[in-house]
């Protein structure tokens, strides 16, 4: 919601950005077990699918819905599994107020509607629509989890270490490299959910795996060997295996 800042929290007329914007997310927010694993349904990283606009009065609130129902229909997603919950309760941080409901299909959470306002000026509303990509496609299949997510390596490593390697290849893919402070200090917090030992057959065979997804939904501007190299580099020189070695293993292994 930054490309409404203009907006929300000025007072303003005009956003940055509107319309569809899907964009990759990385949210250190994600629901977890008592013991850190994530819960299904829940990334550090994925594909945020936005419709963010502004409205021109209240009933295009209602308008919206309908025009959900219609793209989730052509999903696949039948309206009589649709459900709407929340309420209409405004809630209020600093100079934005809003409501918030969220729709579910059969049971799974998809997503949520949200009507925003800037407090000073509630005639401005804003739309933002969202779900995920990966949710989306969660619903639509009703398959496990972790193997939509994760595919053929969804049992190759512990959960947690598969989604560092996902975000880590997402963020160094994006040109953010480790750093003690700034965007790149969450590269470093993520790359330090990868033990070093994944160093020691070489981690190109998951970067590569999800350096194409992230590719294919959302543009990453390095390649997956500079992206491998800057991994095994941070997880310690010292658990790296020679040229030589690295050929025969992936020669025995494909890679």
């Amino acid at each position: 919601m930054q490309a409404f800042d203009p907006v929300l929290k000025d007072g303003g007329t005009v956003p940055y950005r509107h319309g569809f914007l899907p964009q990759p997310v990385v949210r250190l927010t994600a629901k977890r077990d008592a013991d850190g694993t994530l819960q299904d349904g829940f990334l550090t990283s994925f594909v945020n699918t936005s419709r963010v606009e502004l409205l021109p009065d209240l009933p295009a609130y209602t308008t919206a819905f309908d025009q959900l129902l219609t793209v989730l229909s052509r999903l696949s997603l039948h309206v009589r599994h649709i459900t709407f919950r929340g309420n209409l309760a405004i809630w209020r941080r600093r100079q934005v107020e809003g409501i918030t409901l969220r729709f579910d299909h059969a049971g799974l959470p998809l997503g949520d509607v949200v009507l925003l306002w800037n407090a000073a000026h509630p005639d401005r509303l804003v739309l933002d629509l969202g779900t995920s990509l990966e949710r989306l496609a969660w619903t639509r299949s009703r398959t496990s989890w972790t193997h939509l997510v994760f595919g053929a390596l969804a049992d190759a490593a512990p959960l947690g270490v598969l989604d560092a390697l996902r975000t880590a290849t997402l963020l160094l893919g994006s040109g953010i490299a480790p750093s003690a402070r700034g965007p790149g200090n969450i590269t470093r917090r993520i790359m330090q959910h990868i033990p070093s030992e994944a160093a020691a057959l070489g981690v190109s065979r998951a970067v590569r795996h999800f350096h194409q997804y992230w590719r294919h939904t959302s543009g990453v501007a390095v390649n997956w060997p500079e992206i491998a190299a800057q991994l095994e580099d941070f997880l310690g020189a010292g658990t790296r295996v020679s040229r030589g070695s690295r050929r025969a293993i992936a020669l025995a292994t494909g890679e």
